[in-house]
């Protein structure tokens, strides 16, 4: 690969990772309020809520990172360590929670794929 395909490649990713980053929260919402009809988080707690979503975030540039490398495996661990820590608070909100964590990470996989395609397709 040249250099110039190189910086390419690196600027799709840049830019993929902040279009996912900075989509993926009205994806959420927008499927959660779907499907109960109201803003689901707003009888959490801010803080809890603002932490949803900075681990929401992290989960979308990490769902990358795996997808890039091919590290499917590194996927469920991530999932299963997010429904370990986040336990109690799936209990008290499911919706929120774990609706809420299913939709990110389906979202994140296929933008990544799709965006690991159009890596391919153009770079490398």
């Amino acid at each position: 690969m040249t250099s110039w395909g190189s910086w390419v490649g690196l600027g799709l990713m840049a830019g993929g990772c902040a279009a996912l980053v900075l989509t993926s929260g009205f994806v959420v919402r927008g499927v959660l309020r779907g499907i109960a009809h109201k803003d689901v988080g707003e009888d959490l707690d801010r803080g809890v809520r603002d932490t949803g979503v900075v681990v929401g975030k992290c989960e979308n540039i990490l769902i990358v990172l795996f997808v890039m490398v091919g590290a499917y495996t590194a996927l469920s661990v991530l999932f299963a360590g997010k429904a370990i820590v986040r336990g109690e608070d799936m209990k008290k909100n499911s919706l929120y929670f774990l609706a809420g964590t299913m939709v990110n990470v389906t979202y994140s996989l296929l933008f990544a794929l799709g965006l690991k395609l159009l890596l391919r397709s153009t770079c490398w």
